[in-house]
This record gives structure tokens, sequence and C-alpha cells, in this order.
């Protein structure tokens, strides 16, 4: 296979990836908590002696999008929204992961969790129990209290390398790499924090990619093309 042709079809493989991406990115517009999410291209070149290199391009790279959302305001004791940077903390079967989702609510053994039911963990890195009694209160660094009696503080935390972050059900991240606490976190109670993605953006990607993709494929066409003669030249 000549270098143009393999290379062209690694980079269809990238391109139909981020086809998908960003379908997903524009299927979360409404998600709460969502974000969006890109590729990043890469080439890699091999030389050879005496003859071509042999280049592949890959999009393996994905790339998150840590632009603020829009904050909704919805007047609920557990909706909370993190304002600038960091994510909230929680507790999964799978470790520890990250989300920007603060859609939680108390469960029946007191602890809060999100909507999928794992527990929302403090500064420390333990479970935060709720009373049954008694108004929620959330002062800005996320401490909540109730009757004016401190509960625990909200662990909000940053990854160590962003690129390293693995997506996990569309809000929920794997921190590969570690995560930090965040120095002087704001946390917004009674307001959640819309999807990041940038709709007509994403659109816009969207055709830009399908006629890249459409151009690589008439070019791989052509080729083949030219190849058949040849060949069908040579056993005459």
């Amino acid at each position: 296979m000549q270098n143009t042709t393999y290379t062209t079809l690694t980079r269809q493989v990238g391109l139909m990836r981020e086809m998908q991406v960003v379908a997903n990115n524009i299927a979360n517009a409404a998600t709460t908590g969502f974000r969006q999410e890109g590729v990043i291209f890469s080439e890699f070149v091999q030389p050879v002696p005496n003859g071509p290199s042999v280049s592949m391009a890959t999009a393996r790279v994905h790339d998150t999008s840590m632009v603020q959302g829009t904050l909704t305001q919805t007047g609920a004791s557990f909706d909370f929204a993190i304002e600038g940077d960091g994510f909230f903390l929680i507790e999964t079967p799978q470790g520890e992961r990250l989300t920007r989702s603060g859609s939680f609510s108390p469960s029946a053994e007191g602890d809060l969790v999100t909507n999928d039911g794992y527990r929302v963990l403090d500064a420390g890195g333990a479970p935060i129990f709720v009373p049954a009694e008694g108004q929620i209160m959330a002062a800005s660094d996320g401490t909540l209290s109730v009757n004016g009696q401190p509960l625990a503080q909200i662990g909000v935390v940053q990854p160590t390398d962003p690129l390293e972050m693995r997506r996990e059900g569309g809000v929920m991240f794997d921190p590969v790499a570690g995560f930090e606490p965040v120095e002087n976190p704001h946390v917004a109670q009674g307001f959640l924090e819309g999807s990041n993605v940038d709709p007509v953006g994403q659109i816009a990607r969207m055709i830009s990619v399908q006629r890249a993709y459409e151009m690589g494929q008439s070019f791989l066409d052509a080729e083949n093309e030219r190849l058949r003669s040849a060949i069908q030249t040579l056993m005459k």
C-alpha cells in the first residue's frame, strides 16, 4: 500500500472518530454538567532507509473543554454548581471519580448521593452524611451546615493532568493522573450548571468534518481506480 493511501486511510479513521465525538456533544447539549469533548490529531512519521517515509495520522487524544457552563437557578437545597475551576468528588465501585453535575439528594441511609446513587465525598475524601431534619445551607466554599452547625465541606478538586482524564458515563470522569484540591472553591447552592456545548459551533464542525471525510473518500476512490487501470494494462 502506498504511503499516501495509508495516510489517507488513517486520517479517515480519525475523522470518523471525531464525527462520533461531535455527534455525542450535540446529543448532550442539554445534559446537566456535560463537558464538551474534542479530539487532537497527531502524525507519526517513520523514516525508511533508501525509500519514502511511512506516516500515520491518529486522533486518539481526547480534549475536554473546561469552559464554564450556564448556571440555572433551581432553588433546590441539594442542587449545587461550581463557579470556576474544579469538579465534585464522588465515590463509585470503580474508585473516586469527578463530575460537574451537582444534582444531589439524600439516600435512605442519609448519605448525599448523585442521581446514580454514588456517594458525594467531602474535602477529606469521606462520605457526607445529611441529617433527616433541619435546613441544609451551603457557604460559598461548599461548607454545609444545619441550623448553624457545620457538617462537612463538599470536595472540589481538579485533575492533575486534564488530558489524562477518561470520560465515563457522559458526565463522570476518571482522573487517571490523580487530582488535587481546588484552592478557594466557589459553590453555589440552589443552582445547576448546564452543558458547556456550543451547539452552533459543533454543527459547523460536523459539516466541516463530513466534507473532509468525503474529500478523503474521493481520493481513495480515484486511487483505487488508478491502480485497477494499471493492473489491467499490465495484464494485457
